[in-house]
C-alpha cells in the first residue's frame, strides 16, 4: 500500500481522447486527484464520477485535475462521459500498469466468490508530486466532498 508523504508512482496512459497523459504533465503547476474505480456506467462508479463532476468548478479553482482510472478501454469511457456529462479525465489502463504502481489491483470476494479487480481507491498528489493522501476501499457516496476539503487544506 502507498502511503502519505511519499513520492507518487509515475503515471503515464492514455485518456479518453487516446492521448497520452502522464504525472510530469501536471508537476509544478497541479494537484492531481487520481482516483481508480471497477468499471464505467455501474452504480459507485456513477456516483464518484458525477460527484467529482460537480465539483468540477472548484477543484480547478484549487488548481487541481481530477483523474479517474479503470480498465475500461477508451470507447467505454468516452460512453461513459457522453452519458452523464462527465468533466473528469479518464485513462484507460488496460494493460494495467497504473492499477499495479498504485496497489489497487488485488484479490476482491463478491457472494463467496473471489476475482482480482480495481479496489476503489483515491490518491491526492500535489504540485511537487508527493502522495498527501492515499485512500483504499472508499465509499463513493461524499467522497469527491471529502476529497474536495483535503485539496482546500493544500
Amino acid at each position: 500500500m502507498l502511503q502519505t508523504g511519499q513520492k507518487a508512482p509515475h503515471f503515464k496512459s492514455v485518456d479518453h481522447n487516446n492521448q497520452v497523459v502522464s504525472l510530469s504533465d501536471y508537476l509544478g503547476s497541479k494537484n492531481v486527484i487520481l482516483y481508480f474505480y471497477p468499471k464505467d456506467d455501474t452504480p459507485g462508479c456513477t456516483i464518484e464520477a458525477n460527484d467529482f463532476t460537480r465539483l468540477a468548478n472548484e477543484f480547478s479553482k484549487l488548481d487541481t485535475v481530477i483523474i479517474g482510472v479503470s480498465k475500461d478501454s477508451c470507447d467505454s469511457h468516452m460512453a461513459f462521459i457522453d452519458k452523464y456529462g462527465l468533466k473528469v479525465e479518464l485513462l484507460a489502463d488496460t494493460s494495467g500498469e497504473v492499477c499495479e504502481a498504485y496497489d489497487v489491483w488485488r484479490e476482491k470476494e463478491k457472494n463467496g466468490v473471489k476475482k482480482m479487480g480495481i479496489v476503489r481507491s483515491t490518491f491526492v498528489i500535489d504540485k511537487n508530486g508527493v502522495l498527501v493522501e492515499a485512500q483504499y476501499g472508499v465509499d463513493p457516496n461524499g467522497h469527491a466532498e471529502a476529497i474536495l476539503e483535503t485539496v482546500k487544506q493544500l
